[in-house]
């Protein structure tokens, strides 16, 4: 619900504040008063273009706000969280704003947050519905006549379950495509595979085999240096290995020999030696462990193998490597994931004979689900159409219908593979409106005066809030909708007016009296000469527009203008007698 719409130099108003009724409120005024600038203003924070011409002649930029009151489980509350605004935190409300410089690009503003114009947009379809000559054609698009008549019928669960339906068949659709599209890659990739799995198989690779060899490798290339330090080492170490014809000890017996002669030191009551002698042993067995280590890398050093086999073989695992690497674990990982691969292009023919069979089967489904969901549009479809044709004879509009078509596609190939649906069915829908009698039925859009098409979504919007029973969040703005109209006419257009406000917010712009009498709020919109020196040139009178709050005698005056354009006693008196009878 709009609970305060504040402007700044938007057209030829300077500066304007209104606070809408919970209910019906009513703009009035001259004509050329500047009233349509309230509107300018709404779509503004709707998230309409902005046209820099609309700033006040004088003024640097042009402002809009509008304050929404909302409930948090209102779509429009949770698109303004996905934006980084908590509607919790101001109270439920909501502020939508835009500023219009003279150059420049204009600003989106959302409870302070700086957003993209869309996200307006977005947000702003959750909470106002604009009947005015243009946007009656936006009703005009198929889409938007669906939507109103899905929501006549209530079919979320029918839709829910051919959404539902629709995805799971354009899975399996988009699925047999890739397959059929590819059979030819997949016999090409199939046969790679197999040439690939078969080379690695011949190889045979084992984890970490290319690492060893390159080690083995090395102690061949090696092996000079390596016997050398050996056995130079294994000489210091245990000199008794070796036939030197010496009495010379290794370190193993000097650290023995050590170990022994502290032992032989004997002191009452201090074992410090013996201690001591310990470590000694504990040394003695690593070095022992040492040269054992090391004689047996004697040993090995003459049973490598050949270098030039080992060099081959490290070659041969450096080609697998190379292609399917980097490391052998990989390869044998890829090989691996290429058998599977292979069993499942192998299967495709018979996976395709699977899928095939599948389709068909969600085809059915599908065809199924968009018959029900059918069944329901046609039957709301009937009773729309009645109860917006008996709304609008009341509406001044007598012998003018709306017909609502549910036409359900043909399928022409004569099978069942869902050839007539699309994402939101299998029905063309049309409002056709019929004007006057004896006119054809045709399109909206195309077949009424904007006077017309007001009255007509103002019929909608009354048989489809007597349906949904209350849209509290909702307001409903309405221009020209007294085009054509007057006298008994005009009264049951505002008691219409004043039944949807009764579970809607509705904003009205006009200029009959019959209207306007029924709204619970009264604003007029005026043009009015500038106090003094507020002109810009000399000798220039100024005129500003104000728009002003009217109750009590002043609401009586506007009501005795609105009928007779005076306010003489008659018109007065007429004026009283007309709100009186129009009952809130």
């Amino acid at each position: 619900m709009l609970e305060e719409l504040e402007i700044h130099d938007l057209g030829p108003i300077q500066e304007a504040r209104i606070t809408p009724a919970k209910g019906m409120t009513a703009i009035t005024g001259e004509t050329g008063a500047g009233k349509s600038m309230l509107l300018s203003a709404i779509r503004l924070i709707s998230g309409a273009p902005a046209q820099s011409r609309r700033v006040r002649p004088g003024a640097t930029q042009a402002w809009a706000q509008g304050v929404f009151m909302v409930d948090a489980d209102n779509p429009a509350a949770i698109q303004a969280e996905e934006a980084g605004v908590d509607t919790n935190a101001d109270d439920g409300e909501l502020f939508l704003s835009r500023t219009i410089p003279v150059s420049g690009r204009s600003r989106s503003v959302l409870s302070g947050h700086s957003v993209p114009r869309s996200v307006l947009e977005d947000i702003a379809q959750h909470l106002v519905t604009i009947h005015g000559q243009a946007d009656q054609l936006r009703i005009a698009s198929a889409a938007r006549q669906r939507d109103l008549l899905d929501a006549y019928a209530e079919d979320s669960t029918q839709l829910n379950a051919y959404h539902d339906a629709w995805q799971a068949l354009k899975a399996v659709d988009e699925r047999l495509d890739t397959l059929e599209h590819q059979q030819a890659d997949a016999r090409q990739r199939a046969d790679y595979l197999r040439e690939s799995i078969e080379r690695i198989n011949q190889a045979d690779p084992q984890p970490g085999e290319d690492e060893e060899l390159k080690a083995k490798r090395s102690r061949i290339e090696n092996a000079a240096s390596i016997q050398q330090g050996v056995t130079s080492a294994l000489a210091a170490l245990d000199a008794s290995q070796f036939d030197t014809g010496s009495d010379g000890m290794g370190a193993t017996d000097l650290v023995r020999h050590a170990a022994q002669s502290l032992r032989s030191i004997r002191m009452d009551g201090d074992d410090t030696y013996d201690r001591l002698a310990q470590r000694l042993d504990s040394i003695e067995t690593d070095l022992v462990d040492v040269a054992f280590t090391l004689s047996r890398q004697l040993d090995h050093d003459d049973d490598e193998g050949d270098l030039d086999a080992i060099n081959a073989r490290i070659h041969e695992l450096g080609e697998l490597t190379r292609r399917w690497g980097p490391s052998l674990a990989d390869v044998i990982a890829w090989r691996d994931k290429a058998v599977f691969e292979v069993e499942d292009l192998d299967a495709s023919p018979e996976k395709l004979d699977q899928l095939r069979a599948q389709r068909s089967e969600l085809a059915s489904q599908a065809l199924q689900a968009a018959r029900e969901l059918s069944a329901v549009r046609a039957e709301a479809a009937g009773e729309l159409s009645r109860r917006v044709t008996a709304e609008l004879a009341e509406l001044a509009m007598a012998g003018a219908s709306l017909d609502v078509r549910v036409q359900p596609r043909a399928n022409t190939e004569g099978d069942a593979d869902a050839a007539v649906l699309d994402a939101h069915g299998m029905d063309d829908i049309m409002f056709a409106f019929t004007p006057f009698p004896g006119s054809d039925a045709l399109p909206m859009g195309s077949s009424a005066s904007g006077g017309e098409l007001s009255r007509l979504m103002l019929a909608l919007e009354l048989t489809v809030a007597e349906r949904r029973g209350s849209a509290a969040d909702m307001t409903f703005i309405f221009d020209e909708v007294d085009a054509g109209v007057g006298g008994k006419a005009a009264a049951e257009l505002g008691r219409r007016l004043a039944k949807l406000a009764r579970t809607s917010q509705v904003i009205v712009v006009t200029h009959l009296a019959q209207v306007a009498s029924w709204a619970q709020e009264q604003y007029v919109v005026s043009k009015q000469p500038a106090q003094s020196g507020a002109s810009d040139e000399p000798g220039e009178v100024s005129v500003v527009t104000t728009v002003t709050r009217v109750d009590g005698e002043q609401r009586i005056q506007e009501i005795a203008r609105m009928l007779s354009g005076s306010e003489s006693g008659t018109s007065l008196d007429h004026a009283r007698e007309l709100l009186a009878t129009s009952v809130q």
